[in-house]
């Protein structure tokens, strides 16, 4: 307190230098554990050189949680490859002062590691770290204090990062957006995406008459997508020929509507969509390109994406059930194979499904059809009315299912948007 007319002197027993970045952190008792990091990994020299930095540095008391939270005693206990990736995933290049900071990704000293700042109520890093103190400068740069150590994680490859990262999909991610799936598909377990690209969807739009998403409804976008994923990792080798349960909960009794899958030369989706690339790889399952959007499936389009159903979409088709097996019912849906139609063709002497009476075919065709979705796990033994006026079949439940005692039924619960369908051996005539 020596007065002056302009001011006050304070007399001192030594002359204070200009500090660097380095040396505001030794002269300042809270960053001890901070100083012996950066001594322990070799940082000294690098960091009093000229610069600029930015050094966003963690108390000791953010030390003390980071040994906690790592399970060690001393960061000597870390090697000095880690520590060194750490220290300079701290250390932002040129003199970024509080008042030039702004929200986004900054690039920092640890290759390829980014942090993210958030200046809103405040400024934070990485969405939980605290910048608690700002604008300490020296001369080769400036130090904000922070609470936390910050720890570079390895870059986020999720299946949305891959649809993100590439332009392609610019319309899917946006479907995901729009259908509030982000959160999901960018989370933990793993998932399998069949990732139609702007073409598909552009093709669908033109076949929808529509523009573009703006024209279909949030609900209508979310199941188009969740029938695009399933919920375990399946790569190209894994896939094989038969239905697969999608995420798509939309059927009746909130059951997963089933997608066909095809493994011949190529991966074939619904009989129509192919595998362009497979085996993309990300942190949370694996992404397949295809060359056509999937929509969900009605019993019709089921049968009809499936190459063994052909003689059943003709007859069918042909007995003009189309539109009413196409409406919301739920129908289950006893459905014979090409086989099964072939040798129904033999016993009635007959070459062609169009010499059939067209009587005979609609009843018979209705004769495989039962009200309601009625899945493997709810059959039981007994008699079941079909849609055929007075006309029921008789179920059997034992070693395998048998209707009507010789029909077997060989594959069971494809299900879709409006019913169920089961695969039969044998084509079901009605007594009368």
């Amino acid at each position: 307190d020596v007065d002056a007319d302009n001011g006050v002197v304070h007399v001192i027993d030594k002359v204070i230098l200009p500090p660097s970045v380095v040396d505001i952190a030794i002269d300042n008792s809270s960053f001890t554990a901070l100083v012996d990091a950066v001594i322990q990994a070799g940082l000294v020299d690098a960091l009093s050189a000229t610069g600029p930095f930015t050094v966003f540095a963690p108390t000791n008391d953010a030390f003390s949680q980071l040994l906690t939270d790592l399970g060690i005693t001393s960061l000597s206990e870390v090697d000095n490859a880690t520590l060194t990736e750490i220290l300079l995933y701290h250390v932002v290049s040129g003199n970024v002062t509080s008042t030039d900071l702004s929200d986004g990704d900054v690039a920092t000293l640890a290759m390829d590691r980014s942090l993210t700042v958030s200046t809103d109520g405040g400024v934070t890093l990485n969405g939980d770290v605290n910048v608690v103190s700002t604008d300490v400068q020296g001369t080769n740069g400036i130090v904000h204090v922070i609470d936390k150590v910050l720890v570079p994680m390895d870059p986020s490859n999720t299946i949305v990062d891959i649809a993100a990262g590439n332009e392609a999909f610019s319309i899917l991610v946006d479907a995901v957006t729009r259908a509030g799936l982000v959160e999901t598909l960018s989370g933990e377990g793993t998932f399998t995406v069949f990732a139609p690209t702007n073409d598909a969807f552009n093709s669908l739009f033109s076949e929808l008459g529509i523009t573009g998403l703006d024209d279909l409804t949030d609900d209508q976008i979310s199941d188009i997508v969740l029938y695009h994923a399933l919920g375990t990792e399946n790569f190209s080798g894994d896939l094989s020929t038969t239905y697969v349960s999608t995420l798509n909960t939309s059927a009746p009794g909130d059951n997963a509507i089933s997608l066909y899958i095809e493994v011949g030369e190529s991966v074939v989706l619904n009989g129509n969509t192919t595998v362009t690339t497979a085996d993309v790889d990300a942190d949370n399952g694996v992404v397949h390109i295809i060359d056509k959007v999937l929509l969900p499936t009605d019993v019709v389009d089921a049968a009809i994406d499936n190459s063994m159903f052909s003689s059943l979409v003709s007859a069918v088709t042909m007995a003009e059930l189309v539109e009413t097996l196409k409406t919301d019912g739920p129908f289950t849906v006893f459905a014979p194979t090409d086989d099964a139609f072939a040798q129904l063709l033999v016993d009635l002497g007959v070459s062609a499904i169009s010499e059939i009476d067209m009587n005979t075919l609609t009843n018979a065709l209705l004769y495989h059809v039962v009200s309601g979705n009625v899945r493997s796990t709810d059959l039981s033994s007994g008699d079941v009315p079909t849609l055929l006026d007075n006309n029921s079949l008789s179920v059997q439940l034992g070693d395998m299912v048998l209707i009507n005692g010789d029909v077997e039924v060989i594959a069971t619960d494809v299900q879709t948007k409006n019913g169920v369908i089961h695969v039969i051996n044998k084509v079901l005539l009605p007594a009368n």
